[in-house]
């Protein structure tokens, strides 16, 4: 509760000051009027680090783990649906609640309800924690009165989600661990194995082949500008890191993906999966098509399709149907297209939906094996061209060797 300094004078007439705790100036001023006290001045505390700010640093700088947010939605939805009032329920929440940013997160939701504030209102003031489509199907489910049924959804939506995410992290998981390693292996080869050599070939008086001149230019540089070289390497992940986090990063970087040969066609089954999975949630929660494309544009994760999205919207508003729009944007394959126009001249979008998320999710993890079994090749090939190059750097300059003792 905040605390507040006040100026008063008692009952005696004398002037008074000291610190109070109220919900407002207001009701600081009925409580002193209650002591016998005439408020003269009375202003809220400042201290250095107020419990608001505290909580805002912990909702910051605290991860909330997918699997810790759907978790607090099957317990939010097994007390709604057993009839708690919504105050008593988030008091229960934050109780069970071991995530410290979420616990804080909670406390601030109930106030906010407290004051008469909405669900939807209440959860969209903390993104970092509750995305675009969770605050709207609450905001549906509210509004439809059948809100254990929207959080039913919605946790198969964030189950959903946290699989394929999950999914692909694993299938990507093993060429990253070789990949780092290849490079930990070239930096050691490079800076300790080749100069020694290079040693013995120097007082031999061999000249070095063009492999082993490029292992030495690299040498050298890394020896002598050691600090430019990792001063640049922060420079330029720190660069690429704050561009990437802008719409215009995000867009580069979503296309960019989309295009590779390989785990292009991943992303973009990925993204099909989501878009048909969070289209047949929020249809089949009341809302109509033009809002759902609106959600879909913040919730989609890619920030290519959300521009697409944003151009589907515009023409739906012109009053054309769903599937010419999409016919017309990029990266939707034909058989979405004609699915979703079976849909709606049939006026079972919905369950037209339900087949294309079924449909991609195969399509996905047939997708992931796809990579796997092609990156493992690669990696091999990768391995073999590192081995080889220091190969060459090494035992070309020892076969010239050899044929001087001859």
């Amino acid at each position: 509760m905040p605390k507040f300094n006040y100026k008063a004078i008692n009952e005696n007439g004398r002037s008074v000051s000291g610190e109070i705790e109220a919900d407002s100036v207001a009701a600081a001023n009925n409580a002193l009027l209650a002591r016998g006290y005439i408020p003269a001045k009375v202003s809220q505390s400042a201290p250095l680090l107020s419990s608001a700010l505290a909580g805002q640093l912990k909702e910051r700088f605290v991860r909330i783990r997918p699997a810790e947010l759907i978790l607090f939605t099957k317990q939010f939805k097994t007390l709604i649906k057993s009839g708690v009032p919504i105050l008593k329920l988030l008091k229960v929440l934050e109780n069970q609640t071991d995530n410290a940013a979420l616990k804080e997160i909670t406390i601030s939701i109930a106030q906010d309800v407290e004051e008469g504030s909405s669900l939807y209102d209440a959860f969209r003031k903390h993104p970092k924690a509750f995305s675009p489509l969770y605050c709207n199907m609450l905001r549906a489910g509210e509004a439809s009165g059948a809100l254990p049924q929207i959080l039913e959804r919605l946790i198969y939506i964030l189950e959903h989600e946290n699989k394929i995410k999950s999914d692909i992290r694993s299938a990507l998981q093993y060429p990253l661990i070789v990949l780092a390693f290849l490079v930990v292996a070239f930096v050691l080869l490079l800076m300790f194995v080749v100069p020694k050599f290079v040693v013995i070939f120097q007082r031999a008086q061999i000249d070095l082949p063009l492999p082993t001149q490029i292992c030495m230019i690299i040498y050298q540089f890394m020896s002598h500008y050691w600090y430019i070289f990792i001063i640049g390497i922060c420079a330029a992940f720190f660069f690429f890191n704050t561009y990437l986090k802008t719409v215009d990063g995000r867009y580069r970087k979503d296309s960019f993906l989309m295009k590779m040969p390989l785990i292009g066609p991943l992303f973009i089954k990925a993204a099909m999966s989501r878009f048909a999975s969070i289209f047949a949630i929020l249809q089949a929660s009341g809302l109509a098509v033009l809002e759902s494309i609106r959600i879909l544009t913040e919730t989609i994760g890619n920030e290519a399709i959300s521009r697409e999205f944003m151009t589907v919207g515009e023409r739906l508003e012109e009053g054309r149907g769903l599937a010419e729009p999409l016919r017309a944007a990029k990266y939707f394959p034909p058989i979405v297209i004609n699915m979703v126009a079976i849909g709606e001249e049939s006026d079972n979008l919905e369950d037209m939906l339900n087949e294309i998320a079924q449909h991609y999710d195969a399509e996905v993890a047939f997708a992931m094996q796809k990579v796997s079994d092609s990156i493992a090749p690669l990696l091999t090939l990768g391995l073999a061209a590192v081995v080889g190059f220091f190969a060459l750097a090494i035992y070309l300059p020892m076969w010239d060797m050899s044929q001087m003792a001859r």
